[in-house]
């Protein structure tokens, strides 16, 4: 009996210890088990099942341990899904989910094993594709357009969800924040060209976009700095060289680069929303000068208009018209002291807006002039719908007279046309005595150009009222 005890004893220890060991490997599998669900967790957008931005960067880094091996360097495509925001504020978050998760099946769809599909936000995707050239990169790209062309069935309707993409190779120095803005600068240059389309990242172009971002913010600071200024020349009666109204052109004075001309900002600030507050801001300058002049002493005798030029944007907002009459009311001035000129790229789409805006400020009272006539479109059908005064033709009519001698009778015809439309011309680029007078014969009656006057900054214009009752003095 003494010879078998130690051996049940050592046999239940062994069997005790292997439970425990058994007990421990389990504990250690969950473990790991857990570990790894909490990894594919914090790697993984919620919604979609993709991967998200921390996986982006797994994949990046991965990427570019294998580029250092001798593989090729990875590239990236931004994805950015066009209208989006416009579906969800009309279908409902609900029907905004589906679609991205509809988005992220067909992106997948659409990659090559191995490339690394994430979405990083809202409607934001990006595929990481592993040591591959541009050109190939491009082609996945075409096919991931291509899979998100057909409509998206969110229950009984039926969307179209279509994508601006921008792609950009890695490159030795990059990190993947490097990588996703430069992207992102190409996906910036689909959308302005039409989206729904694939833009490789352009060094120039990226240069040229935070070139316009420094101007936005400077020329924004500008408007608030007392940086701009107007200048002003003059309209004159041709019969009598009695001045009519006056245009205010705005200029920039940079406190770095100096005077910077109209048609080097301008062009920024309408491609970027920032021509409403510089609009305003001509305005109330621009008829507060007016106010000046009719009440000094000095100047009063001269009773003329202010002409200001209107964009595309400001017909297009419902406030400008508001703006415009009380702008004049804070200055007591009457409707008919402004006039307002609007090119033919501005009004030629004649929509709904356009048309409401143009009436409420015929109501209103103030002139509406077509600045720059015959440059673009010159359909005479919309000179005799639009409610507008005045017709300001442009120089490049006035410039060949004295070169050719049948110029005059072809100025003569476009006079006779806008006077059968009831409309009253102003002729811009006289820059010569016998221009004047050559106009004047064939029945224009107002003129501008260098003649009677450069634009002159406030104070040199104010001197000028003072100093001469007819242009040229």
């Amino acid at each position: 009996m003494t010879s078998t005890k130690p051996r049940r004893l050592v046999a239940t220890d062994d069997s005790r210890i292997e439970q425990l060991e058994q007990r421990v490997r389990t504990l250690m599998e969950e473990l790991h088990q857990v570990r790894n669900e909490q990894r594919r967790e914090a790697l993984t957008d919620a919604l979609t099942g993709l991967g998200n931005r921390a996986a982006l960067m797994d994949a990046f880094v991965a990427a570019r341990n294998a580029a250092a091996g001798g593989a090729a360097q990875p590239a990236v495509l931004l994805i950015n899904l066009d209208g989006f925001k416009a579906l969800k504020n009309s279908a409902g978050h609900a029907a905004a989910d589906q679609v991205l998760v509809a988005v992220a099946m067909r992106i997948q769809s659409a990659v090559r094993e191995g490339d690394v599909v994430t979405r990083l936000g809202a409607d934001e995707f990006a595929v990481l594709l592993p040591a591959t050239p541009p050109t190939r990169a491009s082609a996945v790209g075409n096919r991931v357009l291509a899979a998100l062309e057909p409509n998206i069935d969110v229950g009984n309707n039926s969307v179209r969800c279509g994508a601006s993409m921008g792609l950009r190779a890695a490159e030795t120095h990059h990190t993947l924040e490097d990588l996703l803005q430069e992207a992102d600068f190409a996906v910036e240059e689909s959308k302005s060209e039409g989206r729904n389309k694939l833009k490789a990242f352009d060094p120039a172009t990226a240069h040229a976009r935070q070139l316009q971002r420094q101007i936005v913010g400077e020329l924004r600071e500008a408007i608030s700095s007392d940086q701009l200024v107007l200048n002003y020349q003059p309209i004159v009666e041709l019969a009598t060289g009695r001045i009519e109204g006056c245009e205010a052109l705005v200029r920039w004075n940079h406190p770095v680069h100096g005077l910077i001309m109209p048609d080097q900002f301008i062009p920024v600030a309408e491609a970027t929303g920032l021509i409403a507050e510089l609009g305003r801001w001509v305005l109330r300058t621009a008829v507060g000068q007016l106010r000046h002049w009719r009440e000094d002493p000095a100047t009063a005798q001269h009773q003329f208009s202010m002409r200001i030029n209107v964009s595309a944007a400001d017909l297009q907002s419902l406030e400008f018209v508001d703006d415009v009459s009380e702008a004049l009311a804070e200055e007591s001035l009457p409707p008919e002291a402004l006039v307002l000129e609007l090119t033919e790229s501005a009004i030629i789409h004649n929509n709904e807006l356009d048309r409401y805006t143009l009436a409420s400020l015929h109501r209103l009272g103030v002139g509406l002039e077509i600045d720059d006539f015959g440059a673009g479109y010159s359909s005479m059908g919309y000179l005799r719908k639009l409610p507008v005064d005045r017709v300001k033709v442009d120089r490049q009519f006035v410039k060949d007279l004295g070169k050719d001698p049948s110029q005059l009778k072809f100025l003569a015809a476009i006079q006779d046309v806008i006077r059968s439309c009831g409309l009253e011309g102003v002729w811009e680029g006289i820059e010569t005595a016998e221009e004047a007078e050559a106009l004047r014969s064939i029945g224009c009656t107002s003129g501008q150009g260098y003649y009677f006057g450069r634009p002159l900054p406030g104070p040199e214009f104010t001197e000028q009222l003072v100093r001469q009752r007819t242009w040229p003095g």
